[in-house]
């Protein structure tokens, strides 16, 4: 077994224990949405949230395909907790940042569990867009104050801190804000898929930290953006194959006139045709996740294309192999239905990086 495998198992382990249906159901429930306890198993025990980042910052210094691995068995699990807003946007947003200071001050808390953390891009969970960011942020001689509203927040409501993307006259900037800080008013929303929690957030005047150089966030907002699309297409990933294992497993045990459905050529095609859907994704997702840097935007499109479009039709499929008990709200075949159709919109939808797509490549080709 290569360390990935085990590091795979290790995950696959934890999360069998701490994350199964009945206690995604539970949680999902709740406005906080996740359990604290597992949070600091996370990353105590196991060390998941600094998996990618640098040991000077108590990371592992490991790579994206390592944390790809993570995410992949986070979205089989279906996993209730605020690991992709502080991991996958808010670790990277200030690892991109290039501000050594910033990386001192906040990395080792997101690496110990005891800091949450997510970013606002675009406050819609949109592709990156410099000229989407509606935030403003003005110089007030000690600091930055920030204004404006951000609809749709990864776990916006809980995050100790809250990276915002805001304009200055300087440009486009990065800033961090403490929960705690006057004039933040945060809104949990209620959305199709319960299992990640998503808040309104109202900035008034709000005291802000410049992360990095005042009108020189773009670059790295942007490299931001498509780690996150990497990531959240490794989710996809995982939860397509447990889709797929899901369907098999009760294709194997329904018997229908005297024998198991899976006997019958129609659900046999339905099934191949899914696993079909899901390699490509994991192929698409496996490459995305080890792009080199100049690679990385058109590996990051084509995974959130191929990787979206498979996670939905396989989560459909698995519910239409199980028949009325995967209609209910009891079953959760609809759970991964939800998360798939959720996930196909954030960071971009297949139709708006297939437009990217072709963008990149005709301007890397000229």
């Amino acid at each position: 077994m290569t360390e990935s495998d085990d590091l795979r198992q290790a995950v696959r382990e934890f999360l069998g224990v701490t994350s199964p249906g009945t206690r995604v159901r539970d949680l999902m429930a709740t406005d906080e949405g996740y359990a604290r306890a597992v949070w600091k198993q996370m990353a105590n025990e196991l060390g998941l949230h600094g998996i990618a980042i640098p040991e000077q910052f108590g990371g592992a210094g490991a790579t994206m395909a390592e944390l790809a691995v993570v995410f992949e068995e986070m979205g089989a699990a279906l996993l209730c907790a605020p690991f992709f807003s502080t991991v996958a946007l808010a670790a990277h947003a200030i690892l991109c940042s290039g501000d050594t200071a910033a990386m001192a001050d906040y990395l080792p808390g997101l690496v110990d569990g005891s800091t949450t953390a997510t970013l606002i891009l675009n406050g819609r969970l949109e592709a990156w867009d410099p000229h989407a960011v509606t935030l403003t942020a003005r110089a007030d001689g000690t600091g930055h104050r920030i204004q404006g509203d951000a609809e749709l927040v990864l776990d916006g409501h809980t995050a100790d801190v809250v990276l915002v993307a805001a304009k200055t006259a300087a440009g486009t900037s990065l800033f961090a804000i403490a929960a705690e800080a006057d004039g933040l008013s945060r809104q949990p929303l209620a959305t199709l898929d319960r299992t990640r929690k998503v808040a309104r957030i109202q900035f008034n005047d709000v005291a802000a930290r410049l992360i990095g150089t005042d009108g020189d966030a773009a670059a790295g907002l942007a490299n931001t953006g498509d780690l996150a699309t990497v990531a959240l297409a490794a989710e996809q990933v995982g939860a397509a194959q447990r889709c797929l294992d899901m369907a098999v497993e009760y294709a194997k045990e329904r018997i229908q006139f005297g024998r198991a459905i899976g006997s019958f050529q129609a659900v046999k095609h339905r099934c191949a045709d899914m696993l079909v859907l899901v390699e490509g994704a994991r192929s698409a997702a496996v490459h995305a996740a080890g792009a080199a840097d100049a690679e990385l935007s058109i590996a990051a499109s084509v995974a959130k294309i191929a990787c979206s479009e498979a996670f939905l039709q396989v989560a459909l499929d698995n519910m239409r192999i199980h028949g009325g008990i995967g209609f209910t709200w009891e079953h959760d075949a609809h759970l991964y239905v939800r998360r798939a159709k959720a996930t196909q919109l954030m960071f971009g939808s297949p139709d708006f990086h297939a437009d990217r797509l072709a963008e990149l490549v005709t301007s890397s080709s000229q």
